[in-house]
């Protein structure tokens, strides 16, 4: 397009000089107007469009290039999820305080000094409100604040001798390389990942059902995700707390829309006469969306980790999990359940464990899990 106008000014100035008619100084402006025209647009050379490399693995830190020299590394952006994270407890903090005071303050409250039916109702919503809210905190804060479980320093997995007559094992020896650790192919042609890998990030072994989290710049035992609302990595140690928290949280905001609704419904009625300040109304009003909100989004999540605990799958784990007749990891429900809300029935609702579980229950641990193959043989 632009040799096209350069040619185009060239040409009608040529033309226009040549005539006698044309005045001597329009000429000599004419004369001059392509040396004009091409300092004030210069040709440009096109730039080679250079594409991302993508990687494969996630030994290195995806790199985009830009032209000014600079580099975007997207696992340090990931750090900032931590920020947001702060900024989550207190959002949680605030949905809190606002459910107790339309609740319990400005709703149900006064409800108790009326007497009769009234006032058993009321004690009861305020009864069952605490208990949840007690038990969604406690399951909360255990989430936030207990280790998901970490890759013991200079780990190495442990192989057992094929020939079992010295009775003992083996750990592997300090010159094993890492490619030792790499998936290899079978003879039907199929890739078969092995029980241990290594992480070249963290230049330690990585156990099985073991990921890289990049927020957390670690490796974290049986990770499930990097939950947000929680700072922290959902992991092997954590994971029944982060499902009871799910839970509670669930049933704590669907009761609020429930005890909320007689009086959502009567602020949009206008033969109710309403007693409440502006300031009440739109509290309750702001309560009921945002419940009604959690509610409906959690009972989503509480069917997804539900249909994930009863395969012993993690959310990480779905996408190897595609293809395979069976999980080798699936033992059935109740052995899926106990592995990670443990065996006593008494603890399954309490956001602990057994001492008992902890030394039985390898899978509670992080670092060995019982297959398949191991429960046939």
């Amino acid at each position: 397009m632009q040799h096209l106008t350069n040619d185009l000014v060239e040409s009608l100035t040529a033309s226009i000089s040549k005539s006698r008619n044309t005045p001597i100084l329009l000429r000599n402006t004419l004369i001059l107007a392509p040396d004009i025209w091409k300092r004030l647009f210069p040709l440009r050379t096109r730039r080679p469009i250079t594409l991302p490399q993508f990687q494969t693995g996630i030994s290195r830190p995806f790199r985009v290039p830009i032209n000014s020299g600079m580099e975007i590394n997207m696992f340090r952006l990931c750090s900032g999820l931590k920020v947001i994270g702060y900024f989550m407890i207190l959002l949680v903090a605030a949905i809190i305080s606002v459910s107790y005071y339309a609740i319990v303050v400005v709703t149900w409250g006064p409800e108790l000094l009326r007497g009769g039916v009234h006032s058993f109702l009321a004690f009861f919503i305020i009864v069952m409100f605490h208990i949840l809210l007690v038990m969604l905190l406690w399951s909360y804060f255990m989430v936030v604040f207990k280790d998901p479980g970490s890759v013991p320093e200079n780990w190495k997995p442990l192989i057992e001798e094929e020939n079992l007559e010295a009775g003992s094992s083996l750990t592997l020896s300090e010159n094993i390389e890492p490619e030792a650790f790499t998936s290899t192919q079978s003879s039907d042609g199929r890739e078969r990942r092995p029980q241990v890998g290594y992480c070249s990030r963290c230049q330690n072994g990585k156990p099985p059902r073991c990921h890289h989290c990049s927020v957390c710049q670690r490796c974290v035992l049986k990770m499930d995700h990097h939950c947000v609302w929680v700072v922290n990595c959902v992991g092997a140690r954590n994971y029944k707390f982060f499902l009871l928290f799910l839970l509670y949280t669930f049933l704590e905001t669907t009761m609020d829309t429930l005890v909320l609704l007689p009086n959502f419904i009567d602020f949009f009625s206008e033969a109710t006469d309403h007693s409440e300040s502006p300031g009440n109304l739109a509290v309750i009003f702001l309560t009921f969306v945002l419940n009604l909100a959690f509610a409906l989004s959690l009972l989503c999540f509480v069917v997804m980790h539900a249909s994930l605990l009863s395969s012993n799958t993690t959310t990480v784990e779905v996408h190897e999990k595609r293809g395979a007749i069976r999980w080798k990891y699936d033992l059935g429900r109740k052995k899926n359940f106990e592995q990670v809300f443990g065996t006593k029935k008494a603890l399954w609702l309490l956001p602990l464990f057994s001492k008992e579980d902890l030394d039985n229950v390898p899978a509670l641990r992080g670092l060995e899990f019982p297959t398949l193959s191991d429960t046939q043989a």
